[in-house]
């Protein structure tokens, strides 16, 4: 079960590790809102959020996020997950099914995209992004919240697609699933949110393996 905060008509929501809070009508209380953009910091950390999304296609402006999902690592153990459906005004491309096996009768039972955003804000806190080949999951969210909720997601982040291209160099390709692979970890049930991110934090923790060695 995944565990989620959820907001009280009559209270703020707030987290040790976040700068960000909601008023009573869900309002976000922003500080610290002149950083516009994170930062990639190319290292290992031991205290992030990671993170994957599911789209209707590849441009951030013209497509849809369908799903997100993240998990919340604090001393290199997962200590909260989530994942949420998000429903859209269109048909999914038989491809998208094909792919994530998401369909629209899914999606009917998903969250509006603004609640969800506000959700997702609230467990990631200010805490480092990790994910692979994060700046696309980056550049939608990012496009999201300021659409949406007028929001910069800034947080800094990790991309372990860049730290394989320099751990792994000789790799046929930095495919999330070539690297699972490699390391022996389990791709069935990828192209999911929460599925994906478990993946990555398995090839994460691979890295930083062969980085200590």
């Amino acid at each position: 079960m995944y565990n989620y905060k959820h907001r009280d008509n009559n209270k703020k929501i707030e987290d040790k590790n976040s700068q960000v809070s909601f008023d009573i009508f869900g309002n976000i209380d922003i500080k610290k809102a002149e950083k516009s953009k994170g930062i990639n910091l190319n290292k290992f950390v031991d205290d992030y959020v990671l993170i994957d999304i599911e789209t209707t296609g590849f441009s951030p402006v013209k497509d849809d996020i369908i799903e997100i999902g993240a998990i919340k690592v604090v001393k290199n153990q997962i200590i909260n997950k989530y994942d949420q459906l998000i429903k859209i005004d269109k048909i999914l491309a038989p491809f998208t099914t094909r792919l994530t096996g998401i369909t629209d009768e899914m999606l009917q039972t998903g969250k509006e995209i603004s609640d969800v955003l506000k959700d997702f804000i609230n467990f990631t806190g200010e805490n480092i992004i990790i994910g692979h080949n994060v700046t696309f999951d980056l550049g939608f969210l990012s496009y999201n919240c300021k659409k949406y909720l007028n929001y910069n997601l800034n947080n800094d982040y990790v991309d372990t697609m860049w730290m394989a291209r320099k751990l792994v160099p000789n790799s046929i390709n930095y495919k999330l699933g070539t690297l699972a692979n490699l390391f022996n970890v389990s791709y069935e049930g990828a192209h999911r949110g929460l599925k994906d991110v478990e993946i990555t934090y398995e090839v994460y923790n691979n890295l930083r393996k062969i980085k200590e060695n």
